[in-house]
């Protein structure tokens, strides 16, 4: 579900990105100021109000997910593709008199995924914490769902009668997991970045 919706958002927050980069002017303002009111709230708060008033379920939750994390990659992809349209190949590329989404598919998003790569690994990390936050709340997915929010839950009332084991192995295996995901986001950065390598 984390992968799926990281994915998607990660399609949404390009297709905008790259646009508003290209088109520059009042279009690029107009996004960013989305994005930016966007990335204003804290992910947890859009999505409980998304959850409630979407109500509980997979496909709910991955539409929250979708929408809380888009942003981030719109940014991204701007910022990147900024820096990118600015360079000596993309000038050369026009002034042979290639079409714009020729540009752009074949010479400028290509040049925009090492980030989008290493981003998109801390997001979903980021997403399966979020899944379980909301999930340990009690709006995320179904208690029929599997979920390691849940079990944390479900354990938390007995962790006082000496069962603290039934949250805590639930626990460890979601920090275990985003940790994993971190560093694997971290050795990817560091190899993708001709610039970090010492």
């Amino acid at each position: 579900m984390s992968i799926f919706a990281t994915l998607a958002a990660m399609a949404i927050g390009v297709v905008v990105g790259i646009y508003a980069a290209w088109a520059g002017g009042r279009t690029d303002s107009i996004l960013m100021r989305i994005v930016d009111f966007q990335l204003s709230f804290p992910s947890i708060l859009v999505a409980l109000m998304l959850m409630a008033a979407l109500g509980r379920g997979l496909d709910k939750i991955v539409i929250a997910l979708i929408i809380v994390q888009w942003a981030y990659y719109a940014r991204t992809v701007r910022g990147t593709a900024l820096s990118e349209a600015r360079k000596e190949y993309i000038d050369a590329a026009r002034g042979l008199g290639l079409p714009s989404w020729r540009i752009i598919f074949g010479h400028l998003l290509p040049n925009c995924i090492p980030p989008l790569i290493v981003i998109s690994t801390v997001q979903v990390a980021n997403t399966i914490v979020l899944e379980s936050s909301l999930s340990f709340l009690g709006v995320g997915v179904p208690i029929t769902q599997p979920s390691l929010g849940l079990l944390i839950a479900n354990g938390y009332d007995y962790m006082l009668s000496g069962q603290y084991w039934m949250s805590m192995y639930p626990g460890v295996a979601l920090l275990a997991i985003v940790a994993s995901i971190n560093m694997v986001g971290d050795r990817l950065r560091d190899t993708l970045n001709p610039r970090l390598q010492r």
